[in-house]
């Protein structure tokens, strides 16, 4: 049964990719400069990038430090995001953290807002080499602290955002439950992320059964499930959240790069041996799912979240992955996290652009 609900799932996400959406609405989208849309551009070689080099941040992850693993390539490297009707401002890490003095921000997902979080760490630390830092993790809380300005830049680590809890059945994923939320209250700045997960099958899938409210599933179309969870997150930013003290971000969907149809190349079973992005502006395989359902379900809150819609500017990206070069040349192909230095710099620099607006 969970096979066949994975096949089913798969062909409708095939199907979603397919369409051609590239005309849609996008009411969640912020906008930038004179309502110049920040997420509409496309990539463009720039030889004052990288922001910074892995050498300069010690503590980066050795999945995401793709050139100390043997990368050869550095082209991938050298992309800035250009949006169509305006720039970009340049990212001063100095600025962000003078803002941000004596406030905390919090980044709230899965292992790509772990690839947000540490890229932040790193252009703050190389733009304030100097000022001392500290980094404690606790269970699955990671502060990083610098004392000079009285900054935390933390990140949790919640895959769903809604409760998973262990009963006498097994593990059950619950999406009308969001226990956690109680450790977001009292923070200024709220960056939240979820997708990958809510796709893992077989050993990978963390839940045995998924309840919603009364009634207990085996499984359910994932897209569904996703909607249900998000929903449940929005009713508890709705009724948590005071947007005059706290401002708060949605990560967007981060694409992976596993099927090289999607981007016109379909010998290309994966993401290895990409070192250029897909040129111009539009997305061969059209609009993510996931991202028209969050979409979707941001346009029906009453509280303002700006939507960090970094999904197509993502997609153009098929060259930034670790691929086999995550874990230092193994075999593993990742062809769903980020290269850092590398796209989630760009995320933080339109995160930097959304903060420093009136």
């Amino acid at each position: 049964m969970g096979s066949l609900l994975a096949i089913s799932t798969a062909l409708l996400l095939c199907f979603f990719f397919q369409v051609q959406g590239q005309n849609r609405h996008k009411e969640g989208t912020s906008t930038g400069n004179k309502g110049c849309d920040l997420f509409r551009g496309s990539w463009v070689l720039d030889d004052s990038y990288p922001l910074y080099e892995t050498a300069e941040c010690p503590f980066i992850e050795k999945e995401f430090d793709c050139q100390n693993n043997g990368r050869p390539d550095r082209l991938y490297l050298k992309y800035r995001w250009q949006p169509s009707g305006c720039n970009l401002p340049r990212f001063n890490g100095e600025d962000l953290l003078r803002r941000l003095r004596g406030k905390s921000l919090l980044f709230v997902g899965d292992s790509l807002s772990l690839n947000q979080w540490q890229s932040l760490t790193c252009m703050l630390h190389t733009a304030v080499p100097q000022a001392k830092y500290a980094s404690v993790r606790t269970g699955d809380l990671s502060t990083f602290t610098f004392p000079r300005y009285d900054v935390k830049v933390m990140f949790s680590r919640n895959a769903f955002l809604v409760d998973i809890v262990s009963q006498s059945i097994g593990r059950v994923l619950k999406l009308d439950s969001i226990q956690a939320g109680k450790f977001w209250k009292g923070i200024d700045v709220l960056i939240f992320d979820s997708w990958h997960w809510w796709l893992h099958v077989g050993r990978k899938q963390p839940w045995d059964f998924i309840q919603d409210r009364n009634h207990t599933y085996k499984d359910m179309d994932r897209l569904v499930a996703y909607e249900k969870g998000l929903k449940t997150w929005a009713k508890w930013v709705d009724g948590n959240v005071d947007s005059t003290k706290t401002r708060v971000f949605f990560q967007g969907v981060s694409p992976d790069h596993s099927n090289g149809t999607l981007w016109g190349e379909p010998e290309a079973m994966f993401c290895k041996g990409q070192v250029r992005p897909v040129r111009g502006s539009v997305y061969p395989g059209g609009p993510h799912p996931a991202e028209l359902v969050l979409e979707r379900v941001l346009r029906a809150m009453s509280t303002p979240v700006y939507l960090l819609n970094i999904t197509t500017l993502s997609q153009l990206r098929k060259d930034a992955h670790p691929s086999v070069y995550g874990h230092g040349g193994h075999r593993d192909m990742d062809c769903s996290h980020w290269c850092l230095a590398g796209v989630p710099d760009t995320w933080n620099e339109l995160l930097y652009a959304a903060l420093i607006q009136k």
